[in-house]
Formats: structure tokens, C-alpha cells, sequence
């Protein structure tokens, strides 16, 4: 049976006519190595297309600015061609240059009359907001980011920060999320630390190589496998100095990286800034032990000493005192990886997250 407003449970979504609600969704490519392309591939694969009519552009590919200008140039086109047969627009949006991609798109949403949902999943927006844009650019921001029907932020934090700027009534916390994997047997004490994410110094690897020497001296044992692809080639040289205790794996995905999530009993997240990462979920899924930045929305995931250990951004010696604590007690790690995966069952589950983000678009087309 239809509940009110054409959705059925765990079924299609649907309106008065008993077709499916039609979403064009906005973002950068799918093959993209980033945490947004790692969200909309996790609704692929948790059937978001098999509730909705949903149709994805990739508005940005990795490579020479010409190449970006290029792919920004063809999915605008192709928007403007799909636009007129959807109701919605489910727009995937950063900051900087993301923003400003974005920002053409959701105007010519507005054109055409569509609701508009704009999903910001950046985690350093404050710092573009505040610091490189002057009062005239952070007016155009907020009329941009006021033409949303509805405004999801992936933590409480951020929707403070947005209700500056957006009606707060159109602010809806929508925190990241992901499909657990059936439960793993984990071998803590292991002391194999795991890094995933762009290798950066705005993710801490500085950071993190920095104290891994002192780490190697009391832990012997200690080996940290960093996944992603370099972006600095000075982090990338110290890392290899160490390469007898830091191993590189390039991007992981796939079954490579849950083979190192199953293998490894720490997970170091030493970032800056952050909106949610799916790392951080993907982690404590797995049971891991989590070591990461207390900023963005990370402390909506991980509670210091019941879910993961917290640490200060850009602070070595909260980095290494932190690691400290997981690597020298067996028993607390334990009690943290088997907390962290009970937290991810009960608050971001991806069944959750749909059902919720097929709430938003019914309150958009004025089903509820």
C-alpha cells in the first residue's frame, strides 16, 4: 500500500500519478577520487535509482584545467537538455572552485523553475566563506545558497554555520552514511595503522610522518599503509624515507580496501578540516580504532573514549599522544572498534540516509 504522498515503504517514490519522482543529480564524476563521489557511488549501490528516476551529470573530472573546463562546459549542456523532463535538482557542492561550478548550475535550476536541493559537503566553506571572499562575494553566497528549497548539511555544526546565511528552516542535517559489511573478526594490537584520503598537509600527513619516527622507536612493530594519491611531492619524499615502516598503496577501493580495513586495527584521520568523511564510517564499520581531528563533523561520529580517540588538528603532539593511547592498550581499542560499529548500525546506515533524503524530496514537492 501507497503511504501518503506516493511513497511506499522501501519502495518507489512516486507522484499523484503514480510515476516515479524524477531527480537530476549534480556532482563531480563518479570516478572522481573524493569523498563526494564516494557518497553518490554508495547510493548507486544502495538502489537510490531503483526508488527514484534518477539521472546523475558529472560536472568535474580529475586532470588539466582544460580537461575540467571541458567536462564543466559538456555537463552544462547536457544539463540545460535534461533539466526540463525532472522535478528536482540535487545539486553536490563544496567549496572554491566547487562552489562556483555549482553555483551556474543551481541558477539555471532556478530558471527552469525545478526545486532545488543543495547537498554542501565541504569542510573548509568557513575558510572560503570568511577569508577569501570579500562582503560583496559573501552576499552573492548567500543568494546562491537561499535559491535551495531545501539545504542538507552533513552535521549539527553545519547547520550553525549555513543558518547565518540560509533559512534555517530549510536546513536539514543529513549526515553521511554507508552499508556496514557483515562483522569482522578484528585482531587488535596488531599496531598497523591505516590512512585513507588525498595525501595532503590539509589532511595531517605531515603530521602523521612527522611522528611516526618517535611512534617506531616504542612500538617496533608499527607499519602505517597511507591509500590515496599524492598532491605534495615533499610529503610524498619523507614518505619514503620511511619506507621501511610507511608503505604507499596509491588509491584503494573496491576489495584492496576492505582488505586493509579488515587487516588493520587503526585508523588516522589527522585532518584540518573536514564536512563528514566517509573514511571515518568506513573505519568504524570495520571496527577499527579510530584516531582522527576533532573538527567539522567528525565529533558527531567519534566520542572520545567511547567510539574513537579525538586529537587537535594541525598538533603533533596531540597526534602522537593520541596514537599513543591506542597503540599501548590492547583492550581499549577493542572496547572503541566494537563501540564505533554500533554506532554506525544505529545512526548512518545508508537505508537510513534514503529513507530520509526521499523525506526531503517529498517535503520539496509539497507531499507532507
Amino acid at each position: 500500500m501507497e503511504q501518503e504522498g506516493g511513497m511506499k515503504k522501501k519502495g518507489r517514490l512516486t507522484d499523484g500519478s503514480g510515476n516515479q519522482i524524477r531527480v537530476l543529480m549534480l556532482g563531480p564524476d563518479r570516478a572522481v577520487h573524493g569523498g563526494i563521489s564516494g557518497v553518490v557511488n554508495n547510493y548507486y549501490e544502495a538502489g537510490l535509482d531503483q526508488r527514484i528516476d534518477l539521472c546523475y551529470i558529472g560536472t568535474m573530472a580529475e586532470g588539466s584545467k582544460l580537461r575540467k573546463l571541458l567536462k564543466a562546459a559538456t555537463a552544462f549542456g547536457l544539463f540545460c537538455l535534461k533539466a526540463p523532463g525532472f522535478q528536482i535538482v540535487h545539486v553536490n557542492m563544496a567549496s572554491d572552485s566547487s562552489y562556483y561550478r555549482k553555483s551556474v548550475f543551481i541558477k539555471a535550476a532556478k530558471l527552469f523553475g525545478k526545486k532545488i536541493v543543495i547537498h554542501q559537503h565541504g569542510g573548509d566553506f568557513e575558510s572560503f566563506y570568511y577569508k577569501e571572499l570579500k562582503e560583496k562575494g559573501r552576499r552573492k553566497v548567500d543568494r546562491v545558497l537561499s535559491m535551495g528549497d531545501a539545504f542538507l548539511v552533513l552535521a549539527p555544526a553545519w547547520k550553525e554555520f549555513f543558518g547565518h546565511m540560509v533559512d534555517r528552516e530549510r536546513i536539514t542535517v543529513l549526515p553521511n552514511a554507508i552499508q556496514p559489511p557483515d562483522e569482522v573478526q578484528k585482531k587488535y594490537g596488531q599496531r598497523k595503522l591505516l590512512f585513507l584520503g588525498r595525501l595532503c598537509r590539509e589532511k595531517g600527513v605531515g603530521e602523521l610522518l612527522g611522528v611516526m619516527p618517535e611512534l617506531k622507536k616504542e612500538y617496533p612493530e608499527i607499519h602505517l599503509y597511507l591509500g590515496g594519491i599524492w598532491e605534495d611531492q615533499e610529503l610524498e619524499k619523507e614518505a619514503a624515507a620511511l619506507s621501511g615502516y610507511v608503505t604507499w598503496l596509491g588509491w584503494v577501493k573496491g576489495e584492496e580496501k576492505k582488505k586493509y580495513l579488515k587487516e588493520c586495527d587503526i585508523f588516522v584521520l589527522p585532518t584540518y578540516f573536514e564536512g563528514q568523511p566517509v573514511s571515518v564510517l568506513e573505519a568504524m564499520a570495520y571496527s577499527c580504532t579510530v584516531v582522527a581531528s576533532e573538527t567539522g563533523g567528525i565529533p558527531q561520529m567519534i566520542l572520545d573514549g567511547q567510539t574513537g580517540i579525538l586529537v587537535t588538528p594541525k598538533d603533533e603532539s596531540s597526534l602522537q599522544q593520541g596514537l599513543q593511547r591506542a597503540l599501548s592498550d590492547r583492550e581499549l581499542c577493542r572496547r572503541l572498534g566494537e563501540n564505533a560499529r554500533q554506532k554506525v548500525e544505529k545512526e548512518f546506515s545508508m537505508d537510513q540516509n534514503i529513507e530520509q533524503l526521499l523525506q526531503i524530496y517529498r517535503k520539496v514537492l509539497g507531499f507532507s
